[in-house]
């Protein structure tokens, strides 16, 4: 196992919010995740940033000395390297330097588990390699035998790289369109299916796949780890009302998330811009979930969710069972003063049936009151309005069913072109 030292350069221009060691103790877990030996790990403060090395020649200096002693194989900057920056770190250290793009596009390398999303991470991966003219891991190694980052070519392969990338992106991007089509086509489909979506999202570890695993009784992945869930993952699922839905476990979120990886996941992101709902899973037992917070929102925002949508998300905070108990109590009571916030435990199941309940008021809010008179002999279509949980009131006459019904323009929509025509409740009664 490959020994790793992992460093967080503190500059005086960074913006202020979560603590710097909150920030490095989250470059460890991301270089854990690799299942990677970390040996130590430092903020390593520097007035201004120095466009040959990043840090300052002592401390350089100094940090190889020690890396000598600890027989250190790897090392992890938490930040952004340019390509020269990288190449002169890593001649002063005679050791393999990666920055936290780097680090977050070899950990999306090794959770993609389905073809588009190895599509995505290997394009991510050669449009970060195009510009570095160092030793550096690309793809194309792993078709020659290399073995990640830790290996790379010489210098005598950069040019010979450069043209095989300059192929290879060309292929994946023929090939990643072939797949978006694929998705599109079955997102259509899916809308044909009388079944809205919604979408968990939030920051990476927040125990979303948790989450997901209890509502749905399925065994996704999810574990203590950072990015434990890559791919997206849907189940069906059945709200109070009865009315089912379509519940998707997406990608966690994380600060500085590469703009590689944004553009390479869009596709894949784009799950939420589709959902009809969207819960924002929090962990609230971390002392920076209000900074994880805005890094989601911040995140969201870039995909095209607009302020007011922003608005409407659900906010299930979990991980009230890591609380003690003044802290949990202030938390509820806190969560409760707000419409859309509810406190949970996905890890004991606390709070999950009324996040169920909120998702269930939630998805009709825009619903609007019809009437319906059915003849007894239409059990499909009496059904279908059972399973969709649009049934408030029923009446069994003579051969005839009276019902009132509550239903969105997307369950009218499905009904009317599968049954018949609905009546508009009598507009005195539709405000009540």
């Amino acid at each position: 196992m490959d020994r790793v030292f992992v460093i967080r350069p503190v500059l005086n221009t960074d913006p202020q919010g979560r603590t710097e060691q909150s920030r490095l103790d989250e470059a460890v877990a991301l270089t854990a995740a690799l299942d990677l030996e970390v040996i130590g790990s430092e903020l390593v403060r520097t007035p201004v940033a120095r466009a040959a090395t990043l840090i300052g020649p002592g401390k350089v200096h100094d940090l190889g000395a020690r890396f000598e002693a600890a027989q250190i194989d790897l090392v992890i900057v938490d930040g952004v390297l340019s390509p020269i920056q990288q190449r002169n770190l890593e001649r002063e250290w005679k050791l393999k330097v990666l920055d936290r793009t780097a680090l977050i596009l070899e950990i999306f390398g090794e959770r993609a588990a389905t073809r588009e999303g190895e599509l995505q991470v290997e394009l991510a991966h050669l449009e970060y390699q195009k510009g570095r003219l160092v030793r550096s891991w690309t793809h194309l190694e792993r078709q020659r035998g290399g073995v990640g980052f830790m290996g790379g070519p010489g210098e005598t392969q950069i040019e010979a790289d450069r043209r095989m990338l300059r192929d290879r992106i060309a292929l994946l991007k023929k090939r990643l369109e072939k797949v978006v089509r694929t998705r599109e086509l079955h997102r259509a489909a899916r809308k044909k299916i009388p079944y809205p979506i919604v979408a968990l999202v939030g920051y990476t570890n927040a125990g979303k796949s948790t989450l997901f695993n209890k509502l749905t009784k399925a065994e996704v992945l999810a574990e203590d780890m950072l990015f434990a869930t890559l791919d997206p993952t849907m189940r069906a699922l059945e709200l109070p009302s009865g009315k089912k839905i379509i519940l998707s476990d997406t990608v966690g979120f994380v600060s500085d998330l590469p703009t590689l990886l944004v553009a390479a996941f869009r596709a894949t992101l784009e799950e939420v811009l589709a959902a009809d709902a969207i819960v924002h899973v929090r962990d609230v037992a971390n002392p920076d979930s209000d900074a994880q917070n805005a890094d989601v929102l911040k995140v969201l925002g870039e995909l095209g969710i607009n302020e007011a949508a922003r608005e409407e998300i659900i906010e299930a905070r979990n991980k009230i069972d890591l609380l003690d108990d003044d802290t949990r109590t202030w938390v509820m009571n806190e969560t409760a003063r707000r419409e859309n916030a509810v406190a949970i435990s996905a890890h004991t199941g606390a709070g999950t049936d009324a996040l169920l309940e909120m998702i269930d008021r939630h998805l009709r809010q825009d619903a609007r009151r019809y009437s319906l008179r059915l003849p007894a002999s239409e059990g499909a279509a009496l059904a279908w309005l059972y399973r969709q949980g649009c049934v408030v009131e029923r009446r069994d006459l003579d051969g005839v069913i009276e019902l009132r019904l509550e239903m969105n323009e997307q369950d009218r929509g499905h009904f009317e072109k599968s049954f018949r025509a609905l009546d508009p409740y009598p507009a005195a009664q539709e405000a009540g």
